[in-house]
């Protein structure tokens, strides 16, 4: 046997503490045909810096989709099927670097995926600028073993291979075809040394996590072994190992056959899904002679005629599928969305999840019976959702189960006339949907039963997209799209459905209100403005508390909110009001000439703007122009001083009860927003922010200047006759 070794790799990605599925890194494998050992390198690493503590990195693996986790221990939606993933736990401690190895031997070839994430997040806000976060990093390489040229098993012809030794167990693959019942696989001799009597251990199936369905199969002495699979995968290899359980290091002969029951489906001819096909998308045209015609045959007419078919197993209902948009596909059925159930046979649809595309989303299924349509008041439903092959005895196996493959179960009575079943991420293959008539008394009582039940069936990227409380995320890892729910309010969970920590409507109005109202506080600073004739810091105030007002108005994450513009939009003008309201109210603390001061606001916004659209929440787009603001406020009082030979200010109650008090305020408020801010406490604690920024402002405003009156309306304002006064001087001529 020649054996191929393949190395694939991706990049390295920063990993982050978890709080919802977006967090976790995703890593997209691709293992070959044939592969016959799988080894991962796990590579986790962690900066230097004093920064950096012990973190534990989760890796989880899972075949044909991305895994299903739950870190957080929150609830899934109902009726949603969940399976815990395979993960395993690196540590980083004293070393910074940890590489792990996991092999798999006889894995499935197709689509594998690792998701990699840190513990749970803490939930702090932090300020980009005031720590440096340590840097965690994680790499997956993969290593495949790859067997050239497999012995392939035909059908029904027994096949002799040679097992070299016992560290070289023997490989062979056999196809299975589409509509296969039953697959029987035979060892018929196993000859060593000229013996017959052998002891040989045979592995059918190939591996895939979180759950591995192979059939192991001992054999031992001279009788033949033989095993049954019921439905194995349609239209894939079926890999099969032959492991020598001998010590002696001699080569074992072994003879091996496999054969295969066929199902026929029976279902409406060619031309009846083709015209129905075709009527569905254009119509029948009235006046056409031949439209009344090429009409498809009602539901159980079409059945009751199939049954006439002699040597079928099952119904299959033709299908067609829809694809809406990324990660968004319909079912429609062409028949109409009521399908006839019978006792005597299963009916069958083809659910088609195989585009290498489908597995990032939510398979729902949604089961409706007709109760006027079961005349039995005791007949049940069953159906099974199952994948690469369909449950073709849903009546004898009740748990759902195919040869490599649980299927999940439904079932609707005339007690019970729905059912809904959600397969979260659900694994890239071809997917059925059986359904048969059961009957408590058995099948003979309900042979000529009939229930016609509704199906609706559709890949959706998040289900129920999300719920009030969440928002669907697309995400993407390099060409592979997946989705996945950010909650808000306090919800948690897969489909943000879990209200264990939720917040009340009372809660999220008080928040709303706090964040909102506490603006107001600005409307002091704004009057003292205009007392002091700064008219053009009180128009930054007003401008500053109307757009934070409304911005976090519209940034709510509950059912309190208003936007009155785009969120991005309100964003900016926050943010932006907030640092040129730092800025102009320490360039007019610094007293500098009217005209250098005006300057000094326009070149200074301009900049400010600039900044924060390179980076909006970056720490020195705020401290950058406050700093340099205090060095022109600082250079300035130090003339001031000089010039008049006594300390700037002078007064001593201008800063006992103005300056002082100000700074106080402006530095708590600093330390408020910089370390204690968290998810669960923001709405209280940056409303203390605005009220403290707010207060400080209208401390450190400089008083008028002397030679100003105050505002005196009824100076201004009159409404009387003046004398005036005629001041021009008349010019002599001397002569």
């Amino acid at each position: 046997s020649l054996y191929v070794s393949e190395y694939f790799s991706q990049s390295a990605q920063r990993l982050s503490f978890y709080s919802w599925y977006g967090n976790a890194k995703l890593f997209h494998f691709h293992v070959p045909e044939d592969t016959v050992l799988l080894r991962w390198l796990l590579q986790a690493s962690r900066g230097r810096g004093p920064e950096c503590t012990n973190m534990e990195v989760t890796v989880h693996f899972r075949y044909g989709a991305p895994p299903v986790i739950n870190p957080l221990g929150t609830r899934f939606p109902a009726n949603a099927t969940v399976r815990p993933s395979y993960n395993i736990s690196m540590t980083l401690s004293s070393a910074v670097q940890n590489n792990t190895f996991v092999n798999v031997t006889t894995p499935a070839a197709g689509d594998w995926f690792i998701a990699a994430h840190l513990p749970e997040a803490a939930g702090r806000i932090e300020v980009k600028g005031f720590s440096t976060p340590c840097t965690y990093m994680f790499q997956p390489d993969m290593f495949v073993l790859r067997l050239v040229d497999m012995p392939v098993l035909e059908p029904g012809v027994a096949m002799t291979q040679t097992i070299v030794s016992p560290a070289k167990p023997l490989h062979v693959k056999v196809f299975v075809p589409k509509y296969t019942a039953t697959m029987w696989f035979e060892l018929r001799s196993c000859v060593a040394r000229g013996q017959k009597a052998c002891a040989v251990r045979v592995v059918l199936g190939s591996i895939t996590l979180p759950q591995s369905f192979q059939k192991i199969l001992t054999c031992s002495g001279n009788v033949n072994c033989n095993l049954g699979l019921d439905s194995p995968p349609w239209e894939k290899w079926l890999q099969i190992m032959v492991e020598n359980l001998g010590t002696a290091n001699a080569d074992v002969s072994v003879e091996m056959v496999a054969s295969f029951t066929a199902c026929k489906p029976g279902s409406t001819s060619s031309f009846l899904n083709f015209s129905s096909l075709n009527q569905s998308q254009t119509g029948p045209r009235p006046g056409d002679p031949g439209a009344a015609g090429s009409q498809a045959l009602p539901a159980g007419e079409a059945s009751r005629n199939a049954s006439d078919q002699h040597g079928f197993c099952l119904q299959s209902q033709p299908v067609v599928r829809e694809d809406l948009d990324v990660v968004s596909v319909r079912y429609r059925l062409l028949n109409g969305p009521s399908v006839p159930v019978y006792s005597i046979f299963p009916t069958l649809l083809f659910l088609g999840l195989n585009t290498g595309m489908d597995s990032g989303g939510s398979l729902v299924v949604n089961l409706l019976l007709n109760k006027t349509s079961l005349s039995l008041a005791n007949a049940t439903v069953l159906a099974c959702v199952s994948a690469a092959s369909p449950v073709l005895s849903p009546n004898a196996t009740r748990n759902c189960s195919t040869a490599f493959f649980q299927g999940y179960p439904l079932s609707v009575s005339t007690s019970s006339t729905e059912a809904m079943l959600i397969v979260l991420y659900p694994e890239t293959s071809d997917w059925f949907l059986s359904m048969q008539l059961i009957c408590p008394k058995g099948q003979g009582e309900c042979n000529k039963a009939e229930a016609k039940v509704t199906v609706l069936a559709y890949l959706t990227p998040c289900f129920n997209d999300c719920g009030l409380y969440g928002q669907c995320s697309l995400l993407r890892r390099h060409g592979y799209l997946y989705a996945g729910c950010s909650c808000k309010a306090g919800w948690s969970g897969w489909s943000c459905t879990d209200d264990t920590k939720a917040q009340s409507v009372s809660a999220q109005n008080l928040a709303t209100l706090l964040l909102t109202l506490s603006n107001l506080m600005f409307l002091p600073a704004i009057m003292v403005a205009v007392y002091r004739y700064c008219l053009v810091e009180a128009s930054v105030y007003t401008y500053t508390m109307f757009f934070s007002t409304f911005y976090h108005a519209c940034d709510q994450p509950g059912v309190a909110v208003l936007c009155i513009m785009d969120y991005d939009t309100l964003q900016y003008c926050d943010f932006l009001g907030s640092v040129v309201s730092i800025w102009v109210t320490i360039l007019c603390m610094a007293r500098v000439k009217k005209i250098l001061k005006y300057v000094l606001f326009l070149l200074g916004t301009l900049f400010i703007a600039m900044s924060l659209q390179l980076d909006r929440r970056g720490v020195w787009n705020m401290m950058g122009p406050c700093l340099f603001a205090l060095v022109i406020m600082i250079a300035a009082w130090v003339y001031h001083g000089v010039k008049r030979r006594h300390c700037y200010p002078s007064s001593w109650k201008r800063w006992v009860f103005y300056l002082l008090p100000g700074i106080t305020l402006a530095f708590i408020a600093i330390s408020v927003y910089a370390f204690m801010e968290t998810n669960e406490n923001y709405y209280y604690t940056h409303s203390i922010w605005h009220v403290l920024v707010a207060s400080s402002v209208a401390f450190l405003l400089p008083p008028r200047e002397k030679h100003k009156k105050p505002w005196a309306w009824s100076q201004k304002l009159t409404c009387r006759y003046q004398i005036c006064q005629n001041d021009r001087e008349e010019l002599y001529a001397v002569t």
